[in-house]
């Protein structure tokens, strides 16, 4: 009773602060309406028990959830952002009830079952850490999956404490699900001056401003990750692995050094003053204001959890999922990935091309779970429709054609069908095999995700971001013009053209995959009850790669090219080349006579003809050309250069 009247108290003060505070000519208004009113009186209950270190979202819903004043939370244009609903529709929301998680921690322990309570602990450390993190304090030894299904902290996932009670201590230091929490009745914002009444006098914690709350090393402690490798013999290895190690990529870019934090990405800002608390109508608003909605790239499970989220238990409405995806598309689609695509000509019976990617992310990209992959498909076909060559062709299933059952290798230059460029993380087990048991991962087999800009083997963090297999040979990954760090590679094709001639249509596309076939199989084939669960919501769903970026090349036309090569062709050269002033001189072997000088620019389109014995050429302007020379023993082509005076 007595907390109830010191309730009221609070009210009635905070009810003449308002009028006080309120200028002459301002509209009146009640300071509580009856909706707001029915909501305090929802939760008269609290402040919560002091023994409670982390207050579920529930508690914070009050003030930081939608103003049906609209006066709280709304952007320039009137638009709701509030805190709650843009939260609870998220990975970070769900993280601890994720039906694919649940059914990998099932499949880890059906493997390794003599590791049940340090894999489940490990786990839960990052997908349920309020609950895990209660349970470690109060001297218990391990937080299981049964002990996060009976308890509702846990099962809050990633919820309002678990970020705002981080403290400044060891601010990015900490790794593998390690979270340096203040147990004090405090929480950090990253306002100054903050209103404390409602959360001091409601929930029973103080707010407090730091500015440790847009650090990235507040994302640190589970966003690298270092497992313990269990060998395939069921036994501790004594090495460890890195699974994933987003914040340490970050840490190894320009966006580290440009003060370009996870939060400016994730939790896009607003430049205009937003009103942060419902229902006080006193409050002037802050900026910048970011929003909750938590971006990341995993559109599938977004879709399979808003489908599902009755069945397991997720309170966001449909709405609040749509706006999630529609959010994580434009991170994923315009956000991530730049593509440039460019047609280098033909020569001989080979027409070459180039395909530039660039990370625009501020880590690699793919990043995090070491399931997800960008995978690159690239079509060539003929004016009628035919298909010269496809690169990267999937099935309906979505599972890549001709895959490597092992690793895909990394590719420089691509000239066969049945190769495809994969950027992924591929684990290997104690036996050098590929693997998808996270705790049997023992070695790197492959690591060519795109870096982020600014990305050095030099960098103090490089050593758990390493380059593996044969991207580190490849001189256009991550290198242009012979410097490091550009964040970028280009992958060249060079395309058989099966004696055609004429227009042809061109086109490169970047997919997304957060679960690939290839990654959920071995997983799948297996039974538990939450495999079982899982199998059945993900067979309902559409598992189609998400295509990130697409170029296409219409005015590329192949030109006549005779595959026989007489020897004494080989011969023929022109000089000087490249040029300087665009003069070429043809120098034909003894024997050879000119006919005729086809001249192509670089997109393969016919600059200018010649016919006769013509002994020397001029290039219109610099760039790159293909001379096609018609002589008394067939044709041959030649590239030449003009270089910029």
């Amino acid at each position: 009773m007595k907390n109830k009247q010191l309730f009221f108290g609070g009210l009635i003060g905070l009810a003449v602060l308002a009028a006080a505070l309120l200028p002459i000519n301002h509209k009146a208004r009640a300071f509580h309406t009856e909706a707001e009113l029915g909501l305090l009186r929802q939760i008269m209950s609290l402040p919560i028990d002091s023994s409670v270190i982390f207050p579920t979202a529930q508690a914070c819903q009050g003030c930081h959830g939608y103003d049906s004043n609209q006066y709280a939370m709304v952007d320039f244009f009137g638009n709701d952002v509030n805190i709650h609903d843009d939260w609870r529709a998220t990975m970070m929301a769900n993280s601890a009830k994720d039906p694919f998680w649940r059914a990998k921690v099932s499949h880890e322990i059906l493997v390794n079952p003599a590791f049940k309570d340090e894999i489940e602990t490990k786990c839960t450390s990052c997908h349920a850490p309020m609950g895990h993190y209660t349970a470690i304090l109060r001297g218990h030894e391990h937080y299981t999956m049964e002990d996060l299904l009976q308890d509702t902290i846990g099962l809050d996932g990633v919820s309002c404490s678990a970020c705002h009670k981080i403290s400044d201590v060891q601010i990015g230091e900490l790794h593998s699900g390690n979270i340096n929490f203040d147990t004090n009745r405090v929480v950090y914002g990253p306002y100054p001056l903050p209103f404390s009444p409602p959360m001091a006098d409601f929930v029973g914690l103080t707010p407090l401003f730091s500015d440790h709350i847009n650090d990235a090393g507040l994302c640190a402690s589970c966003h690298t990750l270092i497992t313990d490798a269990i060998g395939t013999n069921g036994q501790l290895t004594g090495t460890t692995f890195v699974e994933q190690a987003t914040y340490h990529e970050w840490l190894n870019s320009s966006y580290e050094t440009d003060n370009i934090t996870c939060q400016g990405c994730h939790m896009p800002r607003l430049e205009e003053a937003v009103v942060i608390s419902a229902n006080y109508l006193f409050l002037e608003g802050r900026s910048p204001y970011g929003l909750h909605t938590l971006t990341g790239a995993n559109t599938f499970m977004l879709q399979l959890m808003k489908e599902y989220r009755e069945q397991l238990g997720i309170d966001a409405l449909p709405e609040h999922f749509d706006e999630t995806i529609a959010a994580t598309f434009d991170l994923l689609q315009n956000q991530s990935l730049h593509t440039d695509l460019q047609w280098l000509g033909v020569e001989q019976d080979t027409a070459y091309f180039q395909l530039k990617l660039t990370n625009k992310a501020g880590h690699k990209f793919p990043s995090g779970y070491p399931a997800r992959r960008l995978f690159i498909e690239f079509v060539v076909k003929t004016e009628a429709g035919d298909t010269l060559f496809h690169s990267g062709r999937f099935n309906s299933q979505y599972e890549l054609v001709n895959e490597n059952p092992q690793v895909e290798p990394h590719y420089n230059v691509i000239n066969r069908p049945d190769q495809v460029q994969i950027y992924e993380l591929a684990a290997g087990d104690d036996n050098g095999q590929f693997t998808v048991v996270l705790e049997h991962a023992y070695t790197t087999l492959k690591d060519n995700r795109l870096p982020p800009l600014g990305f050095t083997l030099a960098d103090p963090a490089y050593d758990t971001t390493r380059i593996v297999g044969g991207a580190q040979l490849d001189a256009d990954f991550n290198f242009e013009n012979g410097l490091e760090g550009s964040g970028s590679d280009i992958l060249h094709f060079h395309i058989p053209t099966q004696a055609y001639s004429g227009p042809v249509e061109v086109t490169a596309r970047a997919y997304y995959h957060a679960l690939p076939p290839k990654w959920l199989a071995p997983i799948l084939a297996e039974s538990t009850p939450q495999i079982d669960s899982f199998r059945h919501m993900f067979n309902s769903m559409d598992n189609a790669p998400v295509l990130v970026a697409e170029r296409r090349l219409t005015d590329v036309e192949f030109p006549m090219v005779n595959r026989t090569v007489d020897a004494a062709l080989r011969e023929v050269r022109l000089f000087p080349n490249p040029t300087a002033d665009g003069r070429v001189q043809v120098i034909l072997p003894e024997g050879v006579a000119l006919e005729g000088v086809a001249l192509y620019d670089g997109k393969g389109q016919l600059a200018r003809e010649w016919r006769g014995n013509i002994r020397s050429i001029v290039l219109p302007r610099a760039g790159l050309y293909f001379v096609k020379l018609q002589t008394s023993r067939g044709d041959i082509i030649r590239k030449v250069m003009r270089m910029e005076r």
